[in-house]
């Protein structure tokens, strides 16, 4: 067996292995135990299999696989099927999701979820939380549209559960919203796919990047508006973002945790493929600047108003999409592979940031910054794991969210257009305005004394009442308040040490991130890979 007939077999495990996993849970309900080691098993085994893919992609160039092998027929028609894409960028994205998801899963079990649990149902969790697995990856292994609105379709019908767990008043209210957001990107997103389709006859994306480039230029740009729409809700860029901060924050922590740092990443993956894959050419740059630098803005600025600690990270969570649109927008080589590294980047240290605040409630009780206070005192332990993804989100030097901005600001200055020196200005203030904000956190939540909170005399309060006030914050188990579970902690300190080793790897992650890039925005491998023939 050849290395690249051991990726394509290889190719389908990170989809098959969660769906076989959900099921086993789900015919094991009543097995809580059973039910979280078929869990970890299955997540372990798809972190491996990606990581194996990584390899062979970045060895051995792109992967395909032609499901029930209906390839591309002796006439040029492109695939008839499925098809199973693998190249250096998607490899990235599924190396990243899946040790996040098990990270966060890791947490979970850790936190004390237990089946019959009228809040937080284990039987419930865990089979959802696999297919939200398995839809994740089908997304960012789809080499068509109709296969990534179809993995997109999946995370969506498992998050709108995981959503709701509990099914608290708050909960709800923020999971209809959710919905409604998220069926609107859906129609629009299924509208744009019968755009393309009647104007080039396939949706195959390898097959649309050959055929769209003989679609008249108007009608083109017109199908990567709609496309954009659709991608941009889901990937909360501005003005299609407000939804984001009132649907996470309401989720408990784990949930939330691998919603803000998971989920839009998937929407902004959407956007780079139709950016550099069947729109080349930079028809939509200029919007796309122009979304960024709002993003970037809009959303910091929301960040410093909020005293909410979940809600603050929201805000900084669309705040830094713009990031990730300012690389795209710029069609570089340099841009694309800060896009890319900084993407990666911002799903750990987001994910890590969610998860402390999930300790931070069972440490105090609460999250809102008017009843924190005196944690560092507290919890030597809990202010570390606080500080260091903190200031990694601030972007403080020598750490990755430095070495990411750094590279798109060098981008947007190679570009040296007005709209682009703005975009760095915008990107320089938005960091500014990052570190304020978690330093903010910092001094009121970790620094000041209890007492001097505005709430202080709640927050001083017995660990039951805590919760009868806090409202948002539901724990399986009260009597548990203020101790740290080291099944919630180990995982928080591993993508803590995963974010640090994207400073200490920085030179060849982002080596392998300007490999991607190339790739990316030199087609020819893609479409020959997928379709045959030389690149």
């Amino acid at each position: 067996m050849t290395w690249v007939e051991l990726g394509q077999l290889l190719t389908p495990l990170p989809v098959l292995i969660p769906l076989l996993g959900a099921a086993l849970t789900l015919i094991g309900s009543r097995r809580p135990r059973g039910q979280r080691l078929v869990t970890l098993v299955a997540l372990s085994a798809v972190a491996a299999v990606c990581a194996v893919l990584l390899f062979l992609t970045d060895a051995h160039g792109t992967l395909v696989l032609q499901v029930g092998g209906w390839g591309p027929t002796d006439s040029g028609d492109g695939p008839l099927g499925i098809t199973l894409v693998v190249d250096r960028l998607s490899a990235l994205m599924l190396v990243v999701s899946s040790l996040v998801l098990l990270a966060v899963v890791v947490y979970a079990i850790g936190q004390g979820i237990r089946d019959g649990d009228d809040r937080q149902p284990v039987s419930i969790f865990l089979p959802t939380y696999l297919v939200l697995s398995a839809g994740v990856c089908g997304a960012f292994l789809a080499g068509d549209l109709f296969n990534l609105f179809v993995g997109f379709e999946v995370l969506l019908a498992a998050s709108f559960v995981l959503l709701t767990i509990g099914a608290s008043k708050d909960r709800v209210r923020a999971g209809i919203s959710y919905v409604m957001v998220s069926m609107v990107s859906s129609l629009i997103f299924l509208l744009g796919i019968a755009l393309v389709y009647a104007a080039t006859g396939t949706l195959n994306m390898a097959e649309l990047a050959v055929r769209l480039d003989h679609v008249a230029p108007g009608t083109r740009t017109a199908l990567f508006a709609v496309l954009l729409v659709a991608f941009g809700i889901k990937a909360a860029v501005f003005p299609l973002s407000t939804w984001l901060p009132d649907s996470y924050p309401t989720a408990p922590a784990p949930i939330t945790a691998v919603f803000a740092g998971l989920l839009t990443k998937v929407g902004v993956y959407a956007i780079i493929r139709a950016h550099s894959l069947l729109f080349p050419g930079g028809a939509l740059d200029n919007v796309l600047m122009v979304a960024g630098l709002l993003t970037m803005i809009v959303g910091i600025l929301g960040a410093i108003a909020q005293s909410d600690i979940k809600r603050l990270l929201s805000f900084t969570l669309v705040s830094h999409i713009g990031y990730m649109v300012f690389g795209v927008a710029l069609s570089s080589q340099l841009g694309m592979a800060g896009a890319i590294y900084y993407v990666a980047h911002h799903i750990i240290v987001q994910t890590t940031l969610f998860l402390v605040v999930g300790l931070i409630e069972r440490q105090a009780g609460a999250s809102t910054l008017h009843r924190l206070g005196g944690l560092a005192a507290a919890s030597p332990l809990l202010a570390f794991v606080f500080a260091a993804p903190a200031l990694n989100l601030g972007g403080i030097p020598p750490f990755s969210g430095f070495i990411g901005k750094v590279a798109l600001l060098q981008g947007g200055a190679a570009a040296g257009t007005p709209l682009a020196w703005l975009l760095v200005a915008g990107s320089v203030l938005t960091s500014l305005l990052t570190l304020w904000a978690v330093t903010r956190v910092w001094t009121k939540a970790f620094w000041r004394a209890r007492a001097d909170a505005p709430d202080g005399e709640l927050a001083m309060a017995t660990p039951s009442s805590l919760l009868e006030d806090a409202g948002d914050v539901a724990f399986a188990d009260r009597d548990d308040v203020g101790r740290m579970p080291v099944g919630m902690v180990t995982p928080t300190m591993a993508l803590i040490a995963l974010g640090l080793a994207l400073t200490v790897f920085a030179g060849p992650i982002f080596g392998y991130a300007q490999r991607a890039a190339s790739e990316i925005i030199d087609r020819g491998e893609y479409i020959a890979a997928v379709l045959g023939g030389a690149p």
